[in-house]
């Protein structure tokens, strides 16, 4: 009998298709790790009139933030599932950003980018996580901040995340230049185009 719609995953419901539980944190860059001081740390949302709305790290965690836990899924294929983080909603960033563009390429320190719909990213869908498991975000897990979009493939949860700038059009990010699917649904095994 053929089966369509996908690899295996192993049998829990929480596993998209093609995917495997892990119990520790894959480190995985495309880079070195930046060191960023949060003294240094600022982050920006640039809209198409020119206009950048900016937080440094005090104004930063002055917003209200949220303990978020979610299932987390890497394209190379692990999940982890139930990890626990605090962070800022984009909602909250975005509350007085004023845009009629539907894509932002989020930027990282180091050079990295990443491009996402505007509305994968709003809702209650996405934070600037800068905690993990109750601590501090480790440096080699994108602290002090990274951006959290847990529905998609962890490559869209940006490390060392400093900005999103609004997008007319849905420009490929680093991982997208290479082949990597412009989305990212598990669900849908959207790893590559």
């Amino acid at each position: 009998m053929a089966v369509f719609g996908g690899r295996r995953r192993e049998d829990n419901p929480a596993l998209p298709p093609g995917q495997h539980l892990t119990e520790s944190f894959p480190v995985l860059s495309a880079g070195p790790t930046p060191s960023m001081d949060t003294a240094d740390w600022e982050f920006f949302i640039h809209t198409e009139t020119g206009k950048t709305h900016r937080w440094n790290w005090g104004q930063f965690l002055a917003l209200p933030s949220a303990d978020i836990t979610v299932d987390i899924h890497c394209v190379t294929s692990w999940s982890k599932l139930g990890t626990s983080w605090r962070g800022v909603s984009l909602d909250t960033l975005f509350a007085e950003v004023e845009t009629g563009f539907d894509f932002v390429m989020a930027h990282s320190y180091g050079g990295y980018t990443t491009n996402l719909p505007l509305e994968e990213i709003l809702d209650g869908k996405a934070w600037i996580a800068y905690e993990y498991e109750g601590a501090e975000l480790d440096p080699e897990h994108g602290g002090p901040a990274r951006l959290l979009v847990p529905h998609l493939y962890f490559w869209k949860s940006a490390k060392w995340v400093r900005g999103l700038t609004m997008q007319r059009e849905d420009n490929p990010g680093f991982w997208e230049e290479y082949g990597y699917n412009l989305h990212g649904d598990p669900w849908r095994e959207e790893r590559y185009s």
